[in-house]
């Protein structure tokens, strides 16, 4: 049977700020998010599987992708945790804001790179990772494929 690839599409906001950057990043802004996620893999075959004729339901595929980044990354703020940044990032959290520190620079291209390994640890055997596509803007986005990695 053929391999299709099926997309869906979420949204979420976050701020965050580049540190040693030399423009406006530097400081602490915001995006709405969107994100493509898309798998690839054979439709199911099986008359009497409750899931017949799909690759991946799109409401499993909507619980990863909430659970890994939705719920994580919606109304936070990312910072690079190996940077000066964490003394920001301590008072904005004892104030009650939600932070996260991770181990990179928070771009669009980072963050696509960490989202794409999230991703493919909870998917189904039988299905792939195809492509991420990150916009941080209406004109500027990060893509991640498999093919390439």
């Amino acid at each position: 049977m053929s391999k299709i690839r099926i997309t869906k599409k979420f949204s979420f906001e976050t701020g965050h700020a580049l540190y040693g950057y030399d423009g406006k990043c530097k400081n602490v802004h915001g995006h709405s998010y969107k994100l493509n996620v898309t798998v690839i893999g054979t439709p199911i075959n099986d008359k009497n599987n409750v899931k017949f004729g799909m690759v991946i339901d799109f409401t499993d595929l909507k619980k990863i992708v909430k659970e890994e980044i939705v719920d994580v990354f919606d109304h936070a703020t990312v910072f690079n945790k190996n940077t000066p940044h964490v003394e920001l990032a301590k008072e904005l959290k004892d104030r009650g804001h939600c932070v996260l520190l991770v181990d990179y620079q928070p771009t669009s291209e980072m963050m696509v790179i960490d989202f794409a390994e999230k991703i493919k640890q909870r998917l189904p055997e039988n299905i792939q990772l195809h492509s991420l596509k990150l916009q941080e803007t209406e004109s500027s986005f990060a893509q991640w494929f498999a093919s390439d990695n």
